[in-house]
């Protein structure tokens, strides 16, 4: 197997790697700690973002286009998951209009 050979074959995997291990931790998940989670990924998405803009600067013309879809990609992703969040965060203002709900005390006999 030549050094190019072995090379992509490393590349392959630890990306199949990676993606079972992600679906093996994202699955054991409870629903209630789903939105958290996405936005606590959302800073990752971040991340991402400046590397593809790294690459979109590039001087070879593949690489600048799959670099600037890179960018738009993350770009998506790092806006909708603020969006989601925001829409998260807001269910649980407290509205200044409706009285506050107490808890009953007692055994509600």
């Amino acid at each position: 197997m030549s050094n190019t050979g072995l090379v992509s074959f490393m590349a392959l995997y630890v990306f199949m790697l990676a993606a079972f291990v992600g679906y093996q931790v994202i699955g054991r998940v409870p629903a209630l700690l789903h939105t958290p989670l996405m936005s606590a990924t959302n800073a990752i998405s971040g991340i991402s973002l400046v590397g593809s803009l790294v690459a979109a600067g590039s001087s070879d013309t593949v690489t600048t286009i799959l670099g600037t879809v890179a960018v738009a990609a993350a770009s998506i992703n790092v806006v909708g998951g603020f969006l989601i969040t925001d829409r998260m965060l807001r269910m649980f203002k407290h509205d200044p209009g409706r009285p506050a709900k107490r808890p009953k005390l007692g055994h509600g006999g």
